[in-house]
């Protein structure tokens, strides 16, 4: 029995295959076809029989992240979406929340809404704070407002009304009403897909799950049809960016929870790779195609953030995307991937992304159509990736178009040789990565130097050296799947969903009996939608927590609660947690002020899949060991680097640089002032000196 992952990214669809009885396990990259992303899928699966290691029948279970619903609101390709909201506030969407992420640009671009105003219709209504019906709905004119938005063809509706996350009446009754008009139309309820505070992000979420869900759920149901006609009949679960997996019947209602499906996944295989090393504090860095992230892993488990911004009009500046109330691992991306592209600025300086060259045409040394310089075509450049080894020797690279490219572009006009220009775009890069990693960390509290470094992606192994050592950490450990990271992570992820509801009270006044009922009730909706992944109710394991912030703060702190004499808590010893946990994050106590509980939030979660990670996993034929020149620097020039195939180490031998291990579909660099041990897991452990 085999179970599969894949993910979509923006240069190859990436899988991998493990025999859950055994732990053999195999891996396949293809191009991604942007056009029909699915066949990259089939493609890939085929590519896996086609190995002779497993047939389709074996195949009990896929996992799929997908980059789908990012690509349609960055490309602003969704469905005609509309939004209905309490009349007065059919522009509070657009207004957000005054907040200027650029103070002294007065020509900044603020992220438009997905849905125009002409589609955002107000209804006659209004819920105060407390829940109470100040104005029932009016129903006359609601349905005047829903029979206009019909004729203007519209595929789905978001409904966010004002307070509907403490009393969803009124957002219950215009849903009745608009499947009584148009019996099959997709309807949001923010009561449901964000049942929180702050009206802006909570209507921003609300709008961009309307508007993806009438093209995600076609999408799922077509990779279903496509894996039954390949006779792969296993089960189908869809990567959430909270870390865990989803049914596609959840997946299709909350389509706006697989925004990060393929980077969360990421996260979740370096969290397993944490545990098994037994190393407490992870840095997890991913790089692909595209773009490169980091990732915090603590204790085992990668930092959760409550919410996450996308589609940004200037890339990666704060303030400048649309807000998702969503639970998503917590990332910190950068414009930089082995497409990235690179450029002399108007002021003469070298600039690598965050524009990439992608699958098409991809980088200069694919010939595939190509022709501006790429991280991938300095790389080559340099020595560091083989021209016959790339992606198991699968694809031939062209070394003298990779310079062609580098000369025109970046070397003759800097007066600078090939190798220094390509050498430059490496180095950007790598210190890129490393300021924007070091950043992440310590505004999260956390300092460099007590982490090891986890690297994933075609191209993270590549540049993990160079950034590790820019931040001056010790070790450096590479599985051998590194370069379908993503892939192995989603089969590390249990199935799982997270649920958060807000209902304002303060501590003072709280009424535990009421609060334990209400959680109870949050706790049962997450663990249903775990049943309906086939999950048994005795494997579900389920935890609360609760946002708390002093009176009048604008920011909350999430308090966790488990391991409370539930309904009879001790308030003090929630304010304790709250007050340690507060300190812990601001660095100073709190004020002497009233405390209030804000939004309270419920996690439902099966058990954690067990891999087990052996040396034997990379299936191949060990291929003999060579050398080639690589270049580490001007002040070392090129240097003399053996290269080895992976599959030709041992359990136990350790290798001095400069060396290169090529895993297939990635290489680890192993710098002139490093050692790399194979450990008997199969883990390729980088030992640094600084």
């Amino acid at each position: 029995m085999y179970f599969v992952g894949t993910d979509i990214g923006g240069t190859f669809t990436d899988l991998f295959a493990v025999e859950v009885e055994t732990g053999r396990s195999l891996t396949a990259k293809v191009l991604t076809n942007h056009d029909d992303p699915t066949s990259s899928v089939s493609r890939g699966i085929e590519q896996l029989i086609a190995t002779g290691e497993v047939r389709a029948e074996q195949i009990a279970r896929v996992l799929h992240g997908t980059t789908l619903v990012t690509n349609a609101l960055i490309q602003r390709r969704g469905a005609r979406a509309a939004l209905l909201v309490t009349e007065g506030f059919r522009d509070a969407i657009e207004i957000g929340t005054e907040h200027r992420f650029d103070l002294y640009d007065l020509d900044i671009d603020k992220p438009q809404p997905v849905i125009p105003r002409h589609l955002r219709r107000p209804v006659r209504e209004r819920v105060l704070a407390d829940g109470t019906v100040e104005t029932p709905i009016d129903l006359a004119q609601a349905r005047a407002e829903i029979a206009a938005l019909l004729a203007d063809g519209v595929d789905a509706i978001a409904i966010c009304l004002l307070h509907a996350f403490r009393n969803p009446v009124h957002e219950r009754a215009l849903r009745d009403l608009i499947l009584e008009m148009a019996p099959g139309m997709h309807v949001s309820l923010s009561s449901e897909v964000a049942p929180e505070i702050r009206e802006y992000e909570r209507a921003s979420t609300t709008a961009i799950n309307a508007y993806v869900a009438p093209i995600v759920e076609p999408y799922l149901r077509a990779l279903r049809e496509k894996l039954e006609r390949m006779e792969v009949r296993g089960a189908l679960l869809v990567m959430q960016s909270n870390g865990g997996t989803a049914v596609p019947e959840t997946a299709s209602q909350f389509p706006v929870r697989l925004l990060e499906s393929g980077p969360a996944a990421g996260a979740i295989g370096a969290a397993y790779i944490a545990r098994a090393i037994e190393r407490q504090k992870v840095l997890f860095f991913d790089m692909g195609g595209t773009t490169a992230k980091a990732f915090i892993v603590d204790d085992g488990a990668p930092i959760v953030a409550r919410k996450l911004e996308v589609a940004h009009v200037y890339r990666f500046k704060h303030g400048s995307g649309l807000p998702v109330q969503i639970p998503a691992v917590d990332m910190i991306e950068i414009g930089a991937g082995g497409g990235s592209i690179a450029r002399i600025d108007r002021l003469g300086l070298l600039k690598v992304g965050p524009d990439s060259a992608e699958s098409e045409p991809g980088p200069a040394c694919y010939g595939l159509g190509g022709s501006l310089p790429t991280v991938t075509d300095a790389d080559v450049v340099l020595g560091y990736i083989g021209t016959e080894s790339f992606l198991g020797g699968k694809m031939r690279l062209d070394r003298e178009a990779a310079r062609r490219a580098i000369a025109q572009h970046l070397a003759e006009p800097l007066g600078l040789s090939v190798e220094e220009a390509a050498w430059g775009m490496h180095q950007v890069v790598n210190e890129n990565m490393a300021s924007a990693a070091r950043v992440h960390l310590l505004e999260h509290g956390r300092t460099p130097a007590d982490y090891a470094m986890v690297a994933f992606g075609g191209a993270g192994p590549t540049h993990a050296y160079g950034v590790a050592k820019a931040l001056r950490l010790r070790e450096l450990v590479v599985p051998w799947q590194a370069g379908v990271g993503s892939a192995f992570g989603m089969l590390c992820a249990p199935v799982s969903f997270d649920l958060a509801r807000s209902l304002s009270v303060p501590v003072s006044e709280a009424r535990w009996d009421e609060i334990a009922a209400f959680l109870d009730e949050m706790i049962e909706d997450c663990r249903r939608k775990v049943r309906d992944a086939g999950v048994p109710p005795e494997a579900i394991v389920a935890v609360r927590s609760v946002d708390m912030r002093y009176r009048g703060q604008g920011h909350e702190v999430q308090v966790d609660l488990e391991g409370l004499d539930w309904p009879d808590v001790s308030a003090e010893e929630v304010l304790d947690r709250f007050r340690a946990e507060y300190e812990r994050l601001n660095a100073v106590k709190g004020p002497d002020a009233p405390i209030d509980f804000v939004t309270w939030r419920a996690s439902a979660r099966g058990p954690v899949p067990d891999l087990p990670l052996r040396a034997g996993a990379a299936a191949g034929k060990a291929a003999s060991r060579s050398r080639r020149l690589v270049y580490f620097g001007a002040d070392r020039g090129f240097m003399d680097t053996l290269v080895v195939p992976r599959p030709s180490m041992e359990p136990g031998e350790s290798i001095h640089g400069p060396a290169l291990i090529e895993l297939g579909d990635a290489t680890v660099t192993v710098g002139p002032d490093a050692t790399a041990l194979m450990r008997e897991d199969g883990l390729i452990q980088v030992t640094l000196v600084h």
